[in-house]
């Protein structure tokens, strides 16, 4: 009998796999029955795959190996979310361009990912740096322009020092840039913007469509934020000034309580109040107004609970008192949100009672005479119903090297103009020196003056290029589109290819990403639908999330803390099966879980117990006899599995397999076990959870490996309905809903069998006997 070698076994089936080209080309398949398996865009690191990646791949690949098996067009895309600050940041620390450590770094996942057994398409492969890929995004960009939804607007921005450009609100961690940890400042900015909220009700409303884990969806509405008011006029009561200032309130029924109004510090600039301030005001009032613009939003969000505001010794007139009610302040009022003022209740609002009683502002009790619906009747003048939105429109301009071009340029005469489809892609042009500038311009500043300057499309004179890149989430808001028709060279994808494959079926993603990455996607969809390229409204109907895989110290995993595990160690010592089926057996795939590598030698002695009992089984020294009992628990399995596999209850499945081999195992020690056939079913069963070991078991000994073809192109066992019986049943017994004995019959047993048995256990007559099929029999006396 051979050793269970994993080294050897797993090079040999990777070698045969590659050389027949074993599941690639798949998105040109008819796709009859489709199953569109995505996994979230991956970055790659130099630092390479660790086992927090390994684990959703892994699911997916069992899922998609499963899928196969039971009889689905299954389509398993791969690509690299390849621009961005990472490999920018290393390249300048290093000296070495981002072209060639982004492209080494594919390269190493490539190498890692096959060795791990995932059955992507290789085919299908896209990187977002490659021009291929980018002249697609540009062109997107053009399309929306050309709509109306992409634009310039003068705004605040997050701006790190360090890095030198733009940074969205989830790259600025407790005030701080993500990547480099240096402080985050606001600074306003003319930037591109994408309008995504034209489409904010239908990216509400559309999420009754979609099978998504409720708290992503409720994410996703919370960052809407679709609120039903109304809006209240208040007029600055200087004389000279004719200025009216608008809040949006929830409870209008609560106006007549208003003693103060609060104001976002940028909407205080933007209105030009600061010229109504007087003198006495104006030192504390620029104080204030520079503090809050080295704060985040984050920051701002977070601080609301000790809040902070300046008295602008300003005041409004109050639209149903004609009351002076003083202007103020406050960082936590945010000018994206609403209006950017709120009007202040501190005798009805928790809030604003906390921020008068700080300040001293009067607190007005009132009762609530009025409705909404009068008030509104009532004075048409000064309030007005409305909608309100948190989501504001996506800034995704970025003054650093490593992404894509902004395909516009400027004419003086013309103004912006986007840059004509034939003269895409407009190329990033290859730079010595990347650094961003100390001004925070674009290093593209830097470029020849050939690439900088051309043509303007619509007068033919001199133009200047658009010299900031996008931001990487708009190069991961299509790629799943473009996966389907990867090396289409005239269109981002044709509307047939599209048309086979889409909606993705089920999304794997991270926790991280469900809420900004999976709005860009949506409202990309939604715009090319609306172009008339796609004819579905969502694009991912079912999406999880995996769970994060700590560290043996059960701490995230981190560089810093020593406790990284790096799969190809893994892999090296124990085999790629064992990491694949161990990963999914440490528990639900949702779930956070601990390393243990005494548990990852225990998965290995596993499969080394099911490749000795293979051997001894297929070498006929157990006669080839049927034992009766095993081959009603492989049945059993094959139920549970069949069950499990599409739901992605991966540890429970492998927990079945197991307990189908401690049987084999007993019967091995009986001297039976499987017949051939029923040996086959076994290393079918096993495919999706061991890919190398099944191969091997299905054709590795029989010398026909050229012939028999892969275990992963056969059909998913069925189990017979009959063989999955219990030949005998355990029934508890409860009487007055106390349970007072079990006893076992046989599964065929007839109710009145079943009654009378269970009325052993009481004397006299029921009043009543319930019995619960294969459960239990209630009986009252």
């Amino acid at each position: 009998m051979k050793p269970y070698d994993p080294k050897v076994i797993e090079a040999k089936w990777v070698k045969k796999w590659r050389e027949d080209k074993l599941f690639q080309g798949t998105a040109v398949k008819k796709a009859t029955d489709k199953l569109y398996i995505l996994y979230a865009f991956a970055y790659p690191s130099g630092s390479g795959l660790h086992v927090g990646h390994v684990e959703p791949t892994t699911a997916l690949d069992m899922y998609a190996r499963y899928s196969r098996m039971a009889g689905k067009d299954v389509f398993f895309p791969v690509g690299w979310d390849a621009f961005g600050l990472p490999a920018e940041n290393y390249a300048i620390k290093t000296g070495i361009h981002p072209a060639k450590t982004t492209k080494d770094a594919i390269h190493a996942f490539e190498k890692q990912i096959e060795r791990v057994g995932i059955s992507y398409d290789w085919e299908t492969e896209i990187a977002t740096c490659h021009p291929g890929y980018y002249k697609w995004t540009q062109w997107i960009f053009t399309q929306l322009f050309k709509a109306g939804l992409a634009y310039r607007d003068k705004g605040w921005v997050n701006w790190c020092p360090a890095d030198k450009t733009v940074l969205a609100n989830e790259q600025v961690v407790e005030g701080k840039c993500e990547r480099c940890g240096t402080a985050v400042i606001q600074k306003e900015l003319e930037q591109w913007k994408f309008k995504i909220t034209a489409y904010q009700d239908e990216l509400l409303d559309d999420l009754d469509q979609v099978n998504w884990p409720n708290s992503t969806k409720l994410q996703q509405k919370n960052w809407i934020g679709r609120s039903e008011g109304a809006e209240v006029s208040f007029q600055l009561s200087v004389i000279s000034s004719e200025q009216i200032l608008k809040c949006f309130t929830t409870r209008l029924d609560t106006i007549e309580g208003v003693t103060f109004v609060v104001i976002a510090p940028e909407k205080f600039r933007e209105m030009g109040l600061m010229d109504n301030v007087g003198a006495s005001f104006m030192t504390p009032v620029q104080e204030y107004l520079d503090a809050a613009s080295h704060k985040t939003e984050e920051q701002r969000r977070v601080g609301e609970k000790e809040k902070t505001g300046v008295d602008t010794g300003l005041t409004l007139i109050h639209p149903l008192t004609g009351e002076e009610v003083p202007l103020w302040i406050a960082d936590y009022v945010l000018s994206g949100f609403g209006t950017g003022v709120v009007m202040g209740v501190p005798s009805l609002d928790e809030r604003d009672s906390a921020f008068a009683k700080k300040f001293g502002l009067p607190i007005k009790e009132i009762s609530l005479d009025k409705t909404v619906g009068q008030l509104l009747k009532e004075h048409p003048e000064v309030f007005s119903k409305k909608t309100n939105y948190k989501l504001r429109d996506w800034l995704i301009s970025r003054q650093r090297y490593w992404g894509a071009p902004i395909p516009m340029t400027f004419c003086n005469k013309c103004g912006w103009q986007a840059v004509p489809d034939k003269d895409l892609p407009v190329l990033l042009p290859e730079l010595e020196d990347f650094k961003p500038t100390d001004d925070g311009r674009s290093p593209l500043e830097k470029a020849s003056e050939e690439w900088k300057y051309t043509i303007c499309p619509e007068c033919g004179g001199k133009a200047k290029r658009e010299v900031d890149t996008m931001d990487t989430f708009v190069d991961s808001s299509w790629y799943f589109l473009r996966y389907t028709d990867a090396r289409n060279e005239t269109e981002f994808a044709s509307k047939e290819q599209m048309k086979k494959w889409l909606p993705v079926d089920t999304y794997l993603i991270g926790p991280e990403h469900i809420v900004l990455h999976l709005l860009y996607a949506r409202f990309f969809t939604k715009f090319l639908r609306d172009q008339g390229y796609l004819d579905f409204d969502e694009p991912f109907m079912k999406m999880r999330h995996q769970g994060m895989i700590l560290g043996p110290d059960g701490k995230k995993m981190s560089k810093s803390k020593g406790n990284v595990i790096n799969p190809d160690e893994i892999i090296e010592k124990f085999g790629a099966d064992t990491l694949r089926v161990y990963e999914m057996f440490m528990g639900p795939l949702d779930a956070d879980k601990a390393w243990d590598m005494g548990s990852v030698a225990g998965v290995y002695r596993f499969l080394s117990r099911i490749y000795s009992l293979f051997q001894t089984n297929a070498k006929g020294d157990l006669g080839n006899k049927g034992d009766k009992g095993l081959t009603k628990k492989l049945h059993k399995t094959i139920k549970k599995l069949t069950e499990d596999l599409p739901q992605m209850r991966f540890n429970t499945a492998i927990a079945a397999l197991m307990e189908l081999v401690n049987v084999w195992s007993e019967s091995s020690a009986q001297h039976a076990g499987f017949t051939p056939e029923e040996l086959e079913i076994v290393a079918k069963l096993l495919a999706p959870f061991a890919p190398y070991l099944a191969e091997e078991m299905h054709r590795g000994n029989t010398g026909d490996e050229g012939d028999k073809g892969s275990i992963h192109e056969q059909k998913w066992p069925e189990y017979d309905p009959i063989l999955i019986e219990d030949e005998e049943v355990e029934y508890a017994v409860q009487v007055n809903g106390k349970v007072k004995g079990r006893f076992t019959i046989a599964s065929s047993a007839h109710k009145d069998e079943i009654q009378e048995k269970a009325l052993t256990f009481i004397s006299g007559k029921p009043k009543k006997i319930i019995v619960v099929p294969r459960r239990l029999v209630n009986i009252v006396v």
